[in-house]
């Protein structure tokens, strides 16, 4: 039998977070959560996911500096990053910006909301890269 692809969803939404869990554990996924973006640096470095869906807007450290941080660790730089985010909704009253989330060296990008097939299709072509 295959073994079950380790996923970090780091999101401060409760509600997101268990909904989009379910959504994943419908694959062959063990979904592992934190809520904020310390929480979710120190688990992507103790749990070594295989894929990380990462959310943007976050109490410091937000997912973009969360991204940055993660791509510069030796340890952690091959894991792929999915950012996944309401920016684009937020952006005429919000600091983030499309242009920060081109420059960080996420693998790939999908805005909120996200359609569940969308997101589980994502997260399979990560993990098959």
């Amino acid at each position: 039998m295959a073994t079950q692809a380790k996923i970090l969803l780091v999101d401060d939404d409760p509600d997101f977070v268990e909904a989009t869990k379910a959504i994943l554990e419908t694959k062959p996924f063990e979904v592992i959560v934190a809520y904020d973006g310390k929480e979710g640096l120190e688990k992507a470095r103790g749990e070594k996911p295989d894929v990380i869906i990462l959310d943007v807007m976050m109490p410091p450290p937000d997912g973009y500096a969360v991204c940055t941080e993660l791509k510069k660790d030796p340890k952690c730089k091959a894991i792929p990053i999915l950012l996944l985010t309401a920016v684009m909704q937020a952006l005429p009253h919000t600091l983030y910006t499309i242009d920060m989330g081109l420059r960080t060296e996420a693998d790939d990008y999908i805005d909120k909301p996200v359609e569940p097939a969308e997101l589980v299709r994502r997260v399979e072509s990560l993990i098959a890269s």
